[in-house]
């Protein structure tokens, strides 16, 4: 299959699919979209690796497939291991004379549930070992694909179907695990946060990602109307609203400096984000306030390591 140039610069993409239409992807889900848009991004030469999840079950319906690369289901658990054997093998194969040289790429995909709670063991293995790999972590903030049930990615006041909000709790109450800033403490090449609603951000971030020798971390936000309960048109909108507020801010980190890609002169009420999904919709004002209080500490936070990172 041939691939047509992909110019950022121009505002031009590709118009070849790696991601095929027919999928089982909820209608409004954040996840496909930021699919696509990576994997228009890597283009063909790509070898994956990719968890259990929405991603996995809505795309590979025995005997069908949506992939147009080579693409291999793996466990939760042991994602980045696999394609860190991946990537020592190919090495080996082109030492020895068995293949030639190419310009391959290898990724690793992989939900909230599968990077920050079941294979953070493995992903920090490989981090650790320096695998030539691109990890990319599509977080829709819960165990969607089971049951809507908390992960470490579920944010505070979230309801889900195992921290819901009721007469005695407010849903969940411990606060979203920071999975760019653990990927960071490797000191890793790169790492960046994205979300589809950015899609020319997001695409520029995973080719970079992709580009550089190394292990790279792409964390992703990829808002559910399932889990999160909103209405399937709202997607781009509920994106957009994260980075507005500062919930989920898009920045990167390239050999240790920070950037913050988008940055308002003025984050808009956490409540405009909140309001849209009805996992919120238990929220006090009291609560609202709270979180509020958490975005505004958390951003200024990261100001802070941009402000102090050389130009």
């Amino acid at each position: 299959m041939e691939t047509k140039t992909v110019r950022f610069g121009e505002k031009l993409v590709t118009t070849k699919e790696f991601l095929a239409e027919g999928h089982s992807f909820c209608i409004g889900c954040g996840e496909a979209l930021a699919i696509r848009l990576a994997m228009k991004a890597l283009g063909e030469n790509v070898i994956m690796a990719m968890a259990t999840g929405c991603d996995e079950v809505t795309t590979t319906p025995l005997p069908y497939t949506s992939w147009r690369i080579p693409w291999m289901h793996t466990l939760f658990e042991n994602t980045a291991a696999e394609i860190s054997g991946i990537e020592a093998g190919l090495k080996i194969l082109v030492k020895k004379g068995r293949m030639p040289e190419r310009d391959l790429i290898c990724v690793a995909m992989g939900g909230d549930g599968a990077t920050s709670d079941i294979g953070i063991q493995a992903l920090s293995g490989a981090f650790e070992r320096g695998h030539d790999f691109i990890y990319i972590c599509l977080d829709n903030e819960a165990y969607m694909n089971t049951g809507i049930q908390r992960s470490s990615a579920t944010p505070y006041g979230a309801s889900t179907t195992t921290a819901p909000a009721g007469k005695f709790s407010m849903g969940q109450v411990t606060r979203k695990k920071n999975m760019a800033a653990i990927a960071a403490a490797h000191d890793i090449p790169y790492v960046a946060t994205a979300c589809p609603s950015y899609r020319f951000d997001l695409m520029k971030k995973v080719r970079k990602g992709a580009e550089l020798k190394g292990p790279a971390y792409i964390h992703i936000l990829s808002p559910c109307p399932t889990g999160w309960r909103y209405r399937s048109d709202l997607a781009i909108e509920i994106g957009q609203l994260a980075v507005q507020t500062g919930i989920f801010p898009l920045y990167e980190i390239e050999y240790g400096r920070y950037r913050l890609n988008a940055d308002p002169p003025k984050l808009k009420p956490i409540e405009e984000y909140l309001k849209l999904q009805g996992r919120y919709r238990h929220l006090t004002g009291e609560q609202i306030q709270r979180i509020q209080e958490m975005v505004n500490e958390d951003y200024a936070k990261l100001k802070e390591k941009v402000a102090a990172s050389p130009l």
